[in-house]
C-alpha cells in the first residue's frame, strides 16, 4: 500500500503529480457521456488506438469501446508510480481497463514508446496471437516532443515556431496566487531543419510505418480504415499553429492520409483519413502560445455548446462505422470543428480577444472552467473526489490476462 494525499502541485500549466482517483472518475465519466448502444460482448471490430491514454486519443478509445464494442490495443508511453505518482495517463489507462474488463471487451494495453520498431512489434505479435491476426481499425492519435529514426538511429525534435518571421501574439498566464495575466509572448521564427525535424516527429512518416509492418505481416482486414487526428484551428492562433512548424508536420500528415488511402484501397478496399478535431484543453495543447487565452475566450463565446473530445470521438466513430455517411471536406478530411470555426464564433472570439488585457480578462473568458480543465487533466477538480483523503498511488498497469 502507498497511501498518501496528494496536493496539486504545478509549474504553470505542468502537473507535479497526478491523483488516481480522480483520473478513475474522469474515465468513468467519459464513458457515461457515450450514447447507450446494445452490443454483443466480445464480437465487436479489432482496433488498434496509437496515443490512446490522453486527449482524443483516449476519448477515441473510451468512445470506441462504449459505443463501438471495439475490443484490441491501446499504445501509450506512461511512467510508473515510483517517488512521485504515476502520470495522468498511467492512471486514465488503469481505470479505461477495468470499464473494458467490466463490458466484456477485450482491450489490452501496451507501455512504449510507439515511434519504436520493437513496439511494432509486440503489437503485432498480440494481434496475431490474441485478436486473430486481423485489424479493423487504426486511430492513429500522437504527440510528442522527439522521435527516434528506427532505421538510422537519428533523433528529431519537433518545435512550436512560426515560419518566416517573428510572431507576437497574447497568452494566458496564472501568478503563483492564480491571478490571471493578458501577456504579449514573441517567438523567434524557424531556423535551420526546424520544419523537417518536426515533420519528421509530428508529421504522416511514423503513421505510414505501422501501417507498413501490419501489411508486411498481413495483419490488415478487408475494407480495413484508418484515421489520423489532426487540428486546424482559429486564424487568431494560426501563426503559431497551422503556419508554423506543427503545421507543416499536420500538412504532411494529410498528404500521408492521401497516399494511404489510395494505397489501402486498391489493395483492401480500405481508406485512411485524417479528422480535424476541435479545440479542447489538453496536455499537448496548453504548451502552445495563445491557445490557452484562445481556449478561455471560446468558452466564454460558447459556454456548453462547446463540444467535449468525447462527443467528437463518438461522431467520429459514427463515420467510421459508417453508422452515419462519411462526410470529408474537400482535402479528404473528416471535419468534427465546424461548431469551432463558424464565421459568427470567430468572430465573437476576435471581439474579444482584441479586448482581452489583464483587467478585463474575467469579464471576456471562462477562467473558472480552464482552469479547472487544466487540473482535471491531471486528476484534480474532479467533483466528487476527496482530495483531503489519503489515496493509493501504486496501481499496477492492466494485465493482458485480465
Amino acid at each position: 500500500m502507498s497511501e498518501r494525499v496528494i496536493a496539486p502541485k504545478s509549474r504553470g500549466f505542468l502537473f507535479l503529480d497526478s491523483h488516481p482517483d480522480g483520473c478513475r472518475r474522469l474515465v468513468e465519466e467519459m464513458w457515461k457521456a457515450v450514447p447507450a448502444t446494445a452490443l454483443a460482448k466480445g464480437e465487436g471490430p479489432v482496433a488498434l488506438i496509437i496515443g490512446s491514454s490522453a486527449g482524443y486519443g483516449l476519448a477515441a478509445t473510451i468512445a470506441g469501446l462504449a459505443q463501438v464494442g471495439i475490443r484490441g490495443i491501446g499504445v501509450c508511453f506512461e511512467k510508473a508510480p515510483a517517488r512521485r505518482t504515476g502520470t495522468a495517463g498511467w492512471y486514465r489507462t488503469a481505470a479505461t481497463a477495468r470499464l473494458a474488463h467490466r463490458h466484456g471487451r477485450d482491450m489490452v494495453f501496451v507501455n512504449g514508446d510507439a515511434f519504436s520498431d520493437t513496439v511494432k512489434q509486440q503489437v503485432a505479435d498480440l494481434l496475431s496471437e490474441r485478436f486473430g491476426g486481423r485489424l479493423d481499425y487504426l486511430i492513429y492519435s500522437v504527440a510528442a516532443p522527439r522521435r527516434t529514426d528506427p532505421d538510422t538511429g537519428t533523433v528529431y525534435a519537433s518545435v512550436l515556431k512560426p515560419v518566416g518571421s517573428p510572431h507576437t501574439t497574447k497568452t494566458l498566464v496564472f501568478d503563483e496566487s492564480g491571478v490571471p495575466e493578458v501577456k504579449k509572448v514573441t517567438t523567434a521564427p524557424a531556423e535551420g531543419d526546424d520544419i523537417e525535424q518536426t515533420r519528421a516527429v509530428m508529421g504522416g512518416t511514423d503513421w505510414e510505418r505501422w501501417i507498413d509492418l501490419l501489411a508486411g505481416r498481413s495483419l490488415l482486414a478487408e475494407g480495413f480504415t484508418t484515421a489520423a487526428l489532426s487540428y486546424i484551428g482559429s486564424p487568431l492562433t494560426a501563426a503559431i499553429y497551422r503556419q508554423g512548424t506543427i503545421g507543416s508536420a499536420k500538412a504532411h500528415l494529410e498528404a500521408t492520409a492521401h497516399t494511404l488511402d489510395e494505397r489501402l484501397g486498391k489493395s483492401l478496399g480500405g481508406r485512411a483519413v485524417t479528422s480535424v478535431n476541435a479545440a479542447a484543453v489538453t496536455q499537448s495543447s496548453t504548451a502552445i502560445p495563445g491557445i490557452a487565452l484562445y481556449a478561455g475566450l471560446l468558452r466564454g463565446v460558447l459556454g456548453e455548446a462547446m463540444v467535449t473530445p468525447i462527443g467528437q470521438l463518438v461522431q467520429l466513430w459514427d463515420q467510421l462505422t459508417d453508422t452515419r455517411p462519411l462526410t470529408l471536406d474537400d482535402e479528404g478530411r473528416i471535419r468534427l470543428d465546424a461548431w469551432e470555426l463558424d464565421p459568427a464564433v470567430q468572430d465573437a472570439v476576435a471581439e474579444r480577444w482584441n479586448a482581452a488585457t489583464s483587467e478585463s480578462i474575467t469579464d471576456l473568458a471562462d477562467l473558472d472552467w480552464f482552469r479547472d480543465e487544466v487540473r482535471r487533466l491531471y486528476g484534480f477538480a474532479v467533483p466528487g473526489i476527496d482530495y483531503t483523503a489519503p489515496a493509493e498511488t501504486n496501481v499496477p498497469w492492466p494485465s493482458p490476462t485480465a
